[in-house]
C-alpha cells in the first residue's frame, strides 16, 4: 500500500456504528442532562466571568455583546453540523472520529493531534482565570499569598528564560526577568485536583459537574437579574465607541474592535464538542448527544449577551480590564456581597471547564492510542474505576506545568486556531457526507446544511485571518489571530507529522486488518 493509500484509507460508517455497538471500554452512564451540563460546562466560564469585562474594555466597548453574537453564529452552525455528526457516529473521539470516517486517517489524525493541544491549554487557560477569582475570595478574607505564588510569569520573564534555556545571546536577548520567579500555585493545584476525579469514576465526576454547573448559572442569573436594577443606559453610549488606532496601529472599538473582540470571545462559545468525546459513555447517544449539543450552546448564548449587556450597563467598559471583571463591577458600585456570591459562583463554576475539557482532552488520546495512532499503553482502562486514567494524570500534571507557569494571553492565543481549523474539517466533512451517503440514516439532520455548513467554514475562517478593512493608509486586517500564534500552530502540526509518519503509519490498526 502506498503512503498516500494510507494516509486516505478510513474506516466506514457502517463499521463505527457496528464498532460502537460492540464495544465495552466505558461503562454507558451519563442521561440527557448530564451530557448537557458537560457542554454548558465547556462552554460557559472563563468567558462570563473574565472575557466579557476584558473585551469590552480592550476592544468593543458595550458591543461586545454584539461580539458575543457573531462568534456565536459561527459557533452555532458547526454545532449544528456536530449534532448531526454525534447522532451518526456515537463513538468517543468527537471531531477526530468524524474525519477518520470521511476525510481519512491523515486528515483525523491531525484533528485528534490539534485537539489534543487545544483541549489541554483550555484547561490551562481556564485554570489561571481561576486563580484570579479565588484569590479575590482569599482577599475578602484577608487571606493573601506570597507574590511568588499569586500568578504566572509574565511573557517578558518566559521569554528570558526561554532564551537562557536555548543559549540566546547578543542584540535581541531579553536583559532580565521583569517579575522573578513566580509560579501559580492556586491554577497548578486545580488542574491537580480534576484530572484526580476524572481518574476515579466518571459518573462521580459527572454528577459533581451536574451540580457546579447548577451553581454556575444560578450565579450568573444573579448577575442579570440584580444587575439589570443598576444598569445606566448612559455607560451604553456610545454602544459602539469611536474607533482608535494604538501605537502599534492596532484597532480598537468601532466596527473593527467589534470583530476583533469576536475572534477573541470565540474562545467562550465553543466547549460543546467536549459532550461528543464521551459518546460511549451516554446511556442514549443517538438520541441525547445532538440534543445536548444544541441545548448547551443555546442556554449559554442567552446567558452571554444578558450578561455583556449588563456588565456594560452597570458599569462604564473603560474599567472593566481586570481578572475577575464580574465581581469587580458590582464591588465598584457598592455591592459588596454580590462581588463575593459572584467570585464565590465563578470559583464554583469555573471548575465545570476544567472537568469538561480535560475529559474531553483524555478520551481524544485514548481513542488515538485505541486506533493504534499513538501507544496503546495509553488505551488501557483502569480496571476498577473504568476510566482512562493515564492519559487522564499525564494531562492533569501537564496543564498543571503550564497553568502554573505562563501567562494566560500566551496560552489562550493558541487555543482558537486549533478549535477553528477542527471546526471548518467538520463543517466540510458532514456536507462531504451527506452528499456521499445520503441514504444512512441519521438521528437528526442539520437543517438547510448546503448553507449551514459553508457559514461554517466561513466564519471560522474569517475568525482565523480576519478581514480586509479600509485603514488610514490604504486597507488593514482587522480580527484574525496574531502571527506568533501561526507559527506556533505550525510547530505544533509539524510535530504531529512526525509522530504520524514515524510511528502511526505503521501501527494503526486499520493498516493491521
Amino acid at each position: 500500500m502506498s503512503v498516500l493509500s494510507r494516509m486516505l484509507r478510513h474506516k466506514s460508517v457502517e463499521q463505527l456504528q457496528a464498532e460502537a455497538g460492540r464495544r465495552g471500554d466505558f461503562r454507558r452512564v451519563l442521561g440527557l442532562w448530564q451530557l448537557t451540563a458537560i457542554g454548558i460546562g465547556g462552554i460557559i466560564g472563563v468567558g462570563i466571568f473574565v472575557l466579557a469585562g476584558q473585551q469590552a474594555a480592550a476592544n468593543a466597548g458595550p458591543a461586545v455583546a454584539l461580539s458575543f453574537i457573531i462568534a456565536g453564529i459561527g459557533s452555532a452552525c458547526a454545532a449544528l453540523c456536530y449534532a448531526e455528526f454525534a447522532g451518526l457516529i456515537p463513538v468517543t473521539g468527537s471531531a477526530y472520529t468524524y474525519g477518520y470516517a470521511v476525510l481519512g486517517e491523515f486528515v483525523a489524525w491531525i484533528i485528534g493531534w490539534d485537539l489534543l493541544l487545544e483541549y489541554a491549554l483550555v484547561v490551562a487557560v481556564v485554570a489561571i482565570g481561576w486563580s484570579g477569582y479565588v484569590q479575590v475570595l482569599l482577599g475578602s478574607a484577608g487571606i493573601h499569598l506570597p507574590v511568588w505564588a499569586q500568578q504566572s510569569m509574565s511573557a517578558q520573564t518566559m521569554e528570558y528564560y526561554l532564551q537562557q534555556l536555548l543559549g540566546a545571546h547578543g542584540a535581541q536577548a531579553i536583559a532580565g526577568p521583569s517579575d522573578g520567579h513566580r509560579f501559580n500555585v492556586v491554577a497548578a493545584g486545580v488542574s491537580l485536583l480534576v484530572a484526580a476525579l476524572l481518574t476515579i469514576r466518571t459518573e462521580w465526576g459527572a454528577r459533581f459537574n451536574t451540580l457546579v454547573v447548577t451553581i454556575k448559572v444560578i450565579g450568573v442569573l444573579l448577575v442579570v437579574l440584580v444587575g439589570a436594577f443598576y444598569v445606566h443606559a448612559v455607560n451604553w453610549q456610545p454602544f459602539i465607541p469611536a474607533r482608535i488606532v494604538d501605537a502599534q496601529g492596532v484597532a480598537h472599538f468601532g466596527w473593527a474592535g467589534v470583530l476583533t473582540g469576536a475572534s477573541v470571545v470565540f474562545f467562550a462559545v465553543f466547549g460543546y464538542d467536549t459532550l461528543t468525546t464521551a459518546a460511549e459513555e451516554a446511556k442514549f447517544p443517538q438520541r441525547d448527544l445532538p440534543r445536548a449539543v444544541l441545548l448547551s450552546l443555546a442556554v449559554a448564548m442567552v446567558l452571554y449577551i444578558a450578561v455583556s449587556l449588563v456588565l456594560t450597563g452597570v458599569t462604564h467598559y473603560s474599567h472593566l480590564g481586570g481578572d475577575a471583571s464580574v465581581s469587580q463591577a458590582f464591588e465598584s458600585i457598592g455591592l459588596h456581597w454580590l462581588s463575593v456570591t459572584i467570585a464565590v459562583a465563578a470559583v464554583i463554576g469555573v471548575t465545570s471547564v476544567l472537568f469538561a475539557f480535560m475529559l474531553g482532552a483524555a478520551r481524544i488520546w485514548f481513542a488515538l492510542a485505541r486506533d493504534g495512532l499513538l501507544p496503546t499503553w495509553f488505551a488501557h482502562i483502569h480496571p476498577r474505576f473504568g476510566t482512562p486514567a493515564r492519559p487522564t494524570v499525564i494531562l492533569g500534571a501537564f496543564t498543571a506545568l503550564v497553568a502554573g507557569l505562563l501567562p494566560i494571553g500566551e496560552v489562550a492565543e493558541l487555543v482558537n486556531i486549533g478549535t477553528l481549523s477542527a471546526f471548518i474539517i467538520i463543517c466540510t466533512a458532514v456536507l462531504v457526507l451527506r452528499i456521499r451517503k445520503p441514504q444512512v440514516p441519521r438521528s437528526f439532520r442539520a437543517p438547510v446544511l448546503a448553507l449551514v455548513s459553508p457559514l461554517g467554514v466561513l466564519f471560522s475562517l474569517l475568525l482565523i485571518f480576519g478581514v480586509p478593512w479600509p485603514g488610514a493608509v490604504g486597507w488593514q486586517r482587522i480580527g484574525g489571530l496574531p502571527g506568533i500564534t501561526f507559527e506556533r500552530f505550525i510547530l505544533w502540526m509539524a510535530l504531529g507529522c512526525l509522530i504520524y509518519f514515524g510511528y502511526g503509519m505503521r501501527h494503526s490498526r486499520v493498516e493491521q486488518k
